[in-house]
């Protein structure tokens, strides 16, 4: 097989990248890895990343979300084999291992240079997609909150502090017995503030799954009267944050509070087209004022 010929300009870390053919996320092997570097043996090489995962650690990532340990087989001629390690590393576990790299190889320099630019760029990505994901389940969220109080209407909470109760039933359920006015208060936010427009992503995805499950539970069950409606409301906001503690995610009442929404939303109305304004025919004449 003809060797590959690679332009000499491309860098050669991104060279050995490798993508998931399933998921398309990019990974590096640290076999590939302590060879660019210049390492003589993996042996060597092995205490870096030691230093790179704990470094991780520190910085509050899960270690697991940025390297994986893995053991594969490797050809050592007549048609044996043999079991070595290896390291699928993240773009940010490869921006660890190269700040702790040997400072005296260039090739150490020229990755963190490398690196530091592209997980740069793929913050400013993940960023912008973040702001999007924001901007979609808020829109979401005011349309099935409306739904919602329709669906608590049938039950049979009509007085506005009868449904200002029924909420704070699913914030606390969802938020481990923590109310509307409690959550303001363990955020940091002014009364003033929605706390759905300070929400980020994952958060607005728990709370829009809460309103959704509750609207449909209300209507396939006849639900009627208040007490039950805010059982109900209850129960589903538990239900979702056990769902969360099970596939390991954080407390809704433990993530960040995020810039309020309504900067993204004005953001946004700039960068919508305007109309156009309509075309007037030169034949057109105003009419009114002939008799």
């Amino acid at each position: 097989m003809p060797k590959k010929i690679v332009p000499s300009h491309i860098s050669p870390f991104e060279q050995i990248k490798h993508t998931d053919p399933d998921t398309g996320a990019e990974f590096w092997s640290s076999r590939d890895f302590y060879t660019v570097l210049g390492y003589d043996s993996y042996r060597n090489f092995e205490p870096v990343i030691k230093k790179a995962k704990l470094a991780c650690l520190n910085s509050g990532h899960e270690v697991e979300d940025h390297f994986v340990d893995i053991h594969k087989m490797i050809e050592i001629g007549k048609g044996g084999q043999r079991p070595i390690e290896d390291v699928l590393m993240s773009r940010y576990a490869c921006y660890l291992v190269i700040q702790n790299g040997d400072p005296q190889k260039k090739i150490v320099a020229d990755g963190q240079t490398y690196f530091a630019v592209q997980t740069r760029i793929q913050e400013i990505q993940e960023a912008e997609l973040e702001d999007e994901r924001r901007l979609h389940l808020r829109d979401e969220i005011r349309l099935h909150n409306t739904q919602l109080a329709d669906a608590a209407k049938n039950a049979g909470v009509v007085e506005p502090i009868d449904y200002a109760i029924f909420q704070n039933h699913g914030y606390m359920g969802l938020y481990n017995g923590l109310k509307m006015a409690d959550i303001h208060q363990r955020k940091g936010l002014k009364p003033s503030q929605k706390i759905l427009d300070h929400m980020g992503s994952a958060e607005l995805a728990a709370n829009y799954f809460r309103a959704t499950q509750t609207e449909e539970k209300l209507r396939r069950d006849g639900v009627k009267g208040k007490d039950a409606a805010n059982a109900t409301h209850f129960a589903v906001g538990r239900k979702v944050r056990q769902t969360i503690q099970e596939l390991g995610g954080t407390m809704p009442e433990n993530l960040p509070v995020a810039d309020s929404i309504k900067k993204l939303e004005t953001k946004r109305a700039k960068q919508l087209p305007k109309p156009a304004a309509p075309e007037i025919s030169p034949d057109s004449t105003d009419k009114s004022d002939k008799k």
